[in-house]
């Protein structure tokens, strides 16, 4: 991990353990219901107050927490067009199969690129500091997955120019 990217997922990390201190609390409209509160916004006294982290413009995670539920949506770093391409094919893909990692969202919040969806169940079956440690193991990985496919498509493009231009000359 770099060290400019340390503080920024360690603040993450500390915000999220602060924030999945979550229980298990029934919906107040329908009986025998656990809908999450963070999702549906019933009642306003049960939601808590959001954090956005922002390490830059467009780098920034928003946590929502509520009293059974915590939403997360982190938006990627994209500083040139093909970043912002290969984040949108990349998310896209693995909100394809949401399914698989349990607690993210098969749709980002509203300007953000993945978003995430913790409930009180996920907190009673799983560990919380191992759900932290995704979340930011997660975050560290999908950046650095970017970076190489950028320098992946910068490769390639390098070669096929270079195929290109050596039939003219």
């Amino acid at each position: 991990m770099s060290n400019t990217l340390r503080p920024y997922l360690t603040c993450v990390r500390n915000t999220l353990t602060a924030a999945l201190c979550i229980q298990n609390f029934p919906c107040q409209q329908v009986e025998r219901h656990n809908k999450p509160e963070i999702e549906y916004r019933t009642n306003e006294e049960l939601l808590l107050n959001p954090v956005l982290i922002c390490r830059t413009e467009n780098e920034k995670v928003f946590i929502e927490p509520s009293i059974n539920s915590v939403r997360i949506s982190v938006k990627v770093k994209q500083s040139d067009e093909l970043e912002e391409i290969l984040a949108r094919k990349f998310t896209s893909f693995l909100e394809q199969r949401a399914e698989a990692f349990r607690v993210m969202r098969r749709r980002a919040v509203q300007g953000y690129d993945i978003s995430f969806l913790i409930t009180n169940v996920h907190c009673e079956e799983m560990y919380k500091h191992k759900l932290v440690d995704f979340i930011c193991q997660f975050m560290e990985e999908i950046d650095r997955e970017i970076n190489e496919l950028k320098l992946s498509v910068n490769t390639r493009g390098r070669a096929v120019a270079t195929e290109f231009l050596s039939a003219f000359t």
